[in-house]
């Protein structure tokens, strides 16, 4: 025997059985990744429990299964998904729709809007501009214990592409709406590269959906480089049915004095793991990590975030918040490593969550490491119930019990939702959270599929 799981045996076939039409597919470049991400797969495998960074998450729930195919596009696929429109897309944005990480032949596989930025398929632009793929692909997603994130190298052949030149303010975020569909269940992966340079602005939202109720399962790369003084930020909004998985790795390296924030919405999946990390990689760096999960059924979210401080005067600050209902579960696990040359950090984490019932359960592990005299960092997590002191006090004022526990829970999960800068998106997240505690955002939006 050679060691390996089922599961990861499982994926290897896959491998195997579909490598040829990746590569055909696929740019030189990017394809010369795959042999040695192969291989270190094979020796790292999927991540089970074992391993400390998944220890409250069984991804066995959703990889152990056989997935009949692996998803490679033909225009014809495109068509509906053409049609989709998401819950958010009432914004001013420059949109992208990508159908199970593929962008749509039926477009233009490049553009590059009037400011002066590209935006497009991550394969198209490793052939246009190799120079610029070439210094960044590949450089920030790395992991020793990871093995999902080369299985993504390995696999994936296509994703969004973003390039902020040198200077260049993006006034209007772009708006990335990511379908899953497909007739039988299915195994996707795509890969994402975004470049702002230096003293440049820019903000990307990602809209996660899926339409139509098979069994997805979705492992996703995404890279960015932060250059100095740039600015950044990135809003993930995801609501995808039970039946479905999103595993998603968000590497953010920044220079000197750059500032980025992430934040990781999650209304609604079976299995979601999100992972971010965050690479202070230049003096007087700021980072800002959010997120907000609410869920109910069996369902199960887990964010795990890594703030690495390897420069001296960074700031990082993390805040995150779950609404756990029925039987779901919960995972936070935050470290911030502090470097001995890291010397003035601030360091902020905070983790809140909230169980609506006696089965819920919320696994919350915050992190420091500190190799540095001069810093300044806490970190603190809290699982608990509603206040009922202020329960109380919003009844005597003669609000009904539902109603006050409505605006006790949206008061918690707003601390969160302040941070997102988009007004626009802002006050859309607003409604849908209140939705989803109401109880009234129980499927996906522009979907058939009922998850009762």
């Amino acid at each position: 025997m050679n060691g390996r799981s089922e599961v990861t045996e499982r994926y290897i076939g896959l491998y195997k059985e579909n490598i040829e039409k990746i590569t055909t597919s696929s740019s030189p470049y990017i394809n010369s990744f795959r042999e040695a991400a192969y291989e270190r797969f094979r020796d790292m495998g999927i991540p089970t429990k074992k391993n400390e960074a998944y220890k409250y998450t069984n991804l066995n729930i959703f990889f152990d299964h056989d997935y009949k195919s692996y998803f490679m596009p033909v225009t014809s696929d495109f068509i509906k998904a053409e049609e989709f429109r998401c819950d958010v897309a009432d914004l001013d944005t420059h949109g992208i729709v990508l159908l199970n990480g593929f962008y749509p032949t039926i477009n233009e596989k490049l553009r590059q809007l009037p400011s002066g930025v590209w935006i497009g398929s991550l394969n198209a632009a490793a052939i246009k501009f190799p120079d610029l793929v070439k210094k960044h692909y590949g450089k920030y997603a790395k992991s020793d214990t990871d093995g999902l994130i080369d299985l993504n190298t390995a696999m994936a052949s296509d994703g969004v592409f973003v390039y902020v030149p040198e200077g260049v303010a993006l006034t209007k975020p772009v708006q990335v709406v990511n379908l899953v569909q497909s007739d039988e269940d299915m195994f996707s992966q795509h890969r994402n590269l975004i470049i702002v340079e230096k003293g440049a602005e820019f903000s990307i939202i990602i809209c996660d959906h899926t339409l139509s109720p098979q069994k997805f399962l979705t492992n996703a790369v995404t890279e960015v480089f932060v250059g100095e003084n740039a600015h950044f930020d990135l809003i993930r909004v995801q609501n995808e049915h039970n039946a479905a998985c999103k595993v998603t790795h968000t590497f953010i390296h920044q220079e000197k004095n750059s500032v980025a924030s992430s934040n990781n919405m999650t209304l609604h999946g079976g299995l979601i793991r999100n992972s971010t990390y965050h690479y202070l990689g230049g003096e007087g760096a700021e980072c800002f990590s959010y997120g907000l999960f609410l869920t109910d059924k069996w369902q199960h979210v887990d964010n795990f975030v890594n703030v690495d401080h390897a420069f001296p005067k960074c700031t990082s600050n993390q805040l995150f918040k779950g609404v756990l209902d029925d039987m779901s579960t919960g995972a936070f696990n935050g470290r911030i490593l502090v470097r001995p040359d890291a010397q003035g950090t601030l360091a902020y984490q905070k983790n809140n969550n909230i169980l609506l019932t006696d089965d819920a359960k919320m696994d919350t592990k915050p992190q420091l490491e500190i190799f540095a005299d001069d810093v300044k960092c806490s970190h603190g997590a809290t699982i608990g119930q509603v206040d009922s002191d202020a329960l109380f006090y919003l009844q005597s004022r003669g609000i009904n019990k539902r109603e006050a526990r409505l605006m006790l829970m949206f008061g918690f999960a707003h601390e969160v939702i302040q941070n997102i800068k988009i007004e626009a998106l802002r006050d859309r997240m607003d409604n849908l959270v209140m939705q989803r505690l109401k109880g009234e955002l129980s499927r996906c939006a522009s979907c058939m599929v009922k998850c009762g």
